[in-house]
């Protein structure tokens, strides 16, 4: 088809939804019958704004591009960037631009919204910015290098997003809410409160209930922010996220229809009032609604796919269900979460104010019908809840049972139970019925499903429901589900395991002729590799660092400290227990002042030390050894640290020693090898100021001794330990994590934590117990036996490599160049070197 004679369709507008539009067109050869041109008034490509505060932690914009910088010109469209559209013609079908005027047969408005800025005198002084775009956050950057404070005008979800950019920066940070309570729109009075408690404990200050009625000169800082009752705020620098609004003054200007409170009028086919013209994403109202979320933009991203090429796929509505993590706290919103919009609903509510969890379910009268639910703290039930709402699933007989405390999360809902019409990814619509459809046309793996559906491509979130329907219906259809850890070996890492055990097996190229599969490369790869080296570490602890098992590491275990963004390499020493001599901490201050290290105390109790260039470990490791330290093992899959705190020596609530325990136990099972990393604690009493029940192992101290708890963790999923055992003297609660770490060694999956595997042990924490403590299986002695053999046998890694001149001279940037790499550049903040 000749160009001529192709449909001219003009986008303005390149965010994430204009975008998604046009890999829509591309995708489905939409290009052969139309001419594409898109505006962006940016300088930037479309971008991903869902993850705009990771621009402040490394990212630049580059890397949260959602294109190569040469996908538009390779698939033909037109991309006008720095070019805004400052008029529509309708009656003539042009838009004009600066640089001129273009025809179009079809007209896309994508403009999105605006942050809204309350009409405060003062909002306009310099130092009061908003948070929206990389320009924006570039402004942020720049002005905090002036200031020690900041405040955030907004305390929903971009307000949250705000503050915690500025706390990233290192400011002073306050949020300033003109309702009772934070996010208003997606938790209650009580969820509210429990957000508010969390992230005041992070350092950021909250202030509800404030209207600022003016901006003036401040006497301490740059500005006073002036209350409805009188009180003041001074800060340096103010950052409004009140809301948005939609940018629909291209479309009131040239006369379309546009609701009350903004926004550009649409039906399902995303039609304006001029049918020649659609509008997606935030600046679109459909049914007087306003969609500020990415997924509902991406919906309407194909609806207007269809009204383009004369499909048949409409815009609906979208669920506005969410599940965010803001400062680190996770928040949950499904459904009508308040209950104020279905008469004679009942609800359920679950607060738990030590461990700071809340979860509240709205049900229909009869009790069968999820109708909402809100989460603050702990969103490990988001997903099933999700699914019963979202797909009408009656509910369990005791419905409180999918928010109380149990087990793990909330009992799972099987790939089985949801209907065809579950809705497995909300960012790419693809439903169950839809990967069955790519599964029975031929998609035989999760990569194939994957890239047939664009399933779990988007945020990610649905990966692991993904996984399971995959799976479920693989195996329904009689095909064999492959758990072979890769192509190399036809077997799980728990079948190599006894493998390795069973024939004593001590090198990977004996494993991989023995029992690799017949086309097998003989060097393996990046997944088969790391999990057998862990498993020899595990079996004999022999040193990873010997010359048959270098091969198997990665960089961080090759070089025995963990690689940072810029190149260089944290140095962790051990610190038992968080315990540590004076003469110690003077060593670690002069080594770092000597080596030009940056300096930080973690949360495990420990002292980092960064930015230590890879020719410098070797003379680094040497006088941390000589002053009596040895490697903390950051680097690798294996105990990390033994937190505690200073128990019945100091304090006078503890009841036993806890940093005695800590030590003990931390100089035991150090260099331990395992799936992935673990972490201890112990606390001297209940009061728990060791955080022993968010570790894998944590040990609370009683008058009769020690209660065990097994399979927490914090992090991205964070899991309450559960109480395993009660009263143990010091042997038995040695006895009995000795046999709990090598059975979790021997049967647990690669790069999978206590806690997940805890969640697919068949049998669950009963069975884990007959196993342990009953010894069911008679297997108890060779667990203890197993683990003496890692403990007889370790050796400190660093004092091994730096021993042997062979290992040394692994320890330079360039093979063939001694000198260090130019390529690293340091600057200095807050009175240490970081990554320039």
């Amino acid at each position: 088809m000749s160009t001529t004679s192709k449909r001219n369709v003009v986008i303005i507008g390149n965010g994430m939804v204009g975008h998604h539009l046009v890999e829509q067109l591309i995708e489905n050869g939409a290009l052969a019958q139309m001419n594409v041109t898109v505006f962006g008034e940016e300088r930037h490509r479309a971008y991903d704004r869902v993850h705009l505060s990771e621009y402040f932690k490394g990212r630049d914009a580059e890397a949260l591009a959602l294109c190569d910088a040469d996908y538009y010109a390779r698939h033909g469209v037109t991309f006008n960037s720095c070019e805004a559209v400052v008029s529509i013609d309708r009656a003539a079908k042009t838009v004009a631009t600066e640089r001129g005027n273009y025809a179009y047969d079809h007209l896309v408005l994508a403009t999105g919204s605006y942050p809204f800025v309350p009409p405060i005198p003062g909002n306009d002084r310099e130092g009061c910015l908003v948070y929206r775009t990389l320009d924006d956050l570039d402004a942020i950057r720049d002005a905090s290098q002036s200031a020690t404070t900041g405040v955030v005008v907004g305390g929903g979800l971009l307000g949250l997003e705000a503050a915690n950019a500025l706390r990233g920066l290192d400011l002073e940070t306050a949020v300033i809410e003109f309702a009772p309570r934070l996010m208003p729109m997606q938790v209650d009075a009580e969820g509210g409160e429990l957000l508010r408690e969390k992230i005041e404990a992070l350092g950021v200050q909250v202030l509800t209930e404030r209207a600022t009625q003016r901006i003036e000169d401040g006497e301490a800082s740059r500005h006073r922010m002036v209350f409805q009752d009188g009180k003041v705020l001074e800060t340096d620098l103010i950052v409004f996220s009140a809301g948005i609004r939609p940018r629909d003054q291209l479309a009131r200007e040239c006369g379309l229809e546009v609701g009350e409170r903004g926004g550009v009028v649409i039906d399902d086919q995303c039609q304006t009032s001029d049918p020649a013209i659609l509008a997606i994403g935030e600046v679109a109202l459909w049914n007087q609604s306003i969609f500020g979320l990415v997924a509902p933009g991406y919906q309407m991203a194909k609806a207007a796919l269809s009204t383009l090429t004369q499909g048949e796929t409409r815009f609906k509505g979208a669920d506005m269900s969410t599940k965010l993590k803001l400062l680190g706290v996770d928040v949950g919103s499904i459904g009508d979460a308040h209950g104020n919009q279905n008469p004679g609903a009942r609800m359920f509510r679950y607060l738990d104010p030590l461990t700071q969890i809340y979860r509240k379910m709205v049900v229909s009268s009869d009790g069968k019908k999820l109708l909402g639910a809100m989460l603050v703290g702990d969103n490990s039930a988001y997903d099933t809840l999700l699914q019963y709402y979202a797909n009408g699933i009656e509910l369990p007989k005791e419905p409180a049972s999918l928010i109380l405390p149990q087990s793990g999360a909330a009992p799972a809902l099987g790939p089985d139970a949801l209907p065809d019409t579950a809705m497995i990814c909300s960012c790419h619509n693809v439903t169950k019925a839809s990967i069955c459809a790519a599964i029975d046309a031929g998609a035989s793996d999760l990569a194939a499903v994957k890239g047939n559906t664009r399933a779990s491509t988007g945020c990610g979130g649905c990966a692991s429901l993904l996984k399971s329907v995959v799976d479920h219906e693989l195996a329904a259809r009689g095909v064999e589900v492959d758990k072979s850890i890769c192509e190399h070996f036809q077997h799980t890492r728990q079948e190599l395991y006894d493998i390795v055990r069973v024939e004593g097996i001590k090198t990977f190229s004996e494993l991989i002729e023995k029992h690799g599969t017949p086309s097998a490369h003989r060097l393996g790869c990046d997944i088969c590799k790391p999990a057998v080296g862990s498993i020899l570490a595990s079996c004999f602890n022999e040193p990873i660092t010997d010359a048959a098992h270098i091969p198997l590491q990665d960089t961080n275990d090759t070089f025995m400290a963990n690689m940072q963004k810029n190149g260089t390499y944290s140095v962790v020493p051990r610190i038992a227990g968080g315990e540590i001599t004076p003469d110690k901490l003077v060593v670690l201050g002069q080594v770092a002042q000597k080596y030009s290290l940056y300096t930080k105390i973690t949360g495990g109790q420990r002292i980092d030390l960064f930015g230590a260039r890879l020719e410098d470990l070797p003379d680094i490791w040497g006088e941390l050894i000589e002053a009596g330290f040895e490697t903390g093992h950051a680097y690798g899959k294996s105990l990390r640290t033994v937190k505690s705190c200073v128990g019945s020596t100091w304090c006078r609530y503890g009841v036993q020693d806890s940093v005695g325990m800590a030590i003990k136990l931390e100089n035991r099972y150090k260099g331990l090898r395992a799936p992935h990393k673990i972490k201890f604690g112990v606390s001297g009493c209940t009061r728990e100021c060791a955080e022993a029940q968010s570790k894998d192992i944590g040990i609370i101290a009683t008058e009769n001794g020690w209660n065990l708890y097994v399979c927490g963790n914090g992090g991205m999923r964070p899991r309450h330990a559960e109480l395993f055992a009660t009263d143990l003297d010091d042997e038995a609660l040695y006895r009995t994590i000795d046999r709990f770490l090598m059975f979790y060694v021997r049967t647990a999956d690669r790069l999978q934590r206590t806690s997940v595997w805890r969640e697919n042990l068949e049998g669950g924490l009963d069975y884990l117990k007959e196993v342990i403590l009953d010894d069911s299986l008679g297997m108890g002695n060779e667990l203890e036996r197993q683990m003496q053999t890692v403990v007889d046998n370790y050796q400190c890694e660093w004092a091994g490599a730096i021993s042997d001149p062979d290992k040394l001279k692994r320890f330079r940037s360039y093979v063939n160049d001694s000198r260090p790499d130019p390529s690293i550049i340091m600057t200095s903040e807050r009175g240490q070197l970081r990554p320039a």
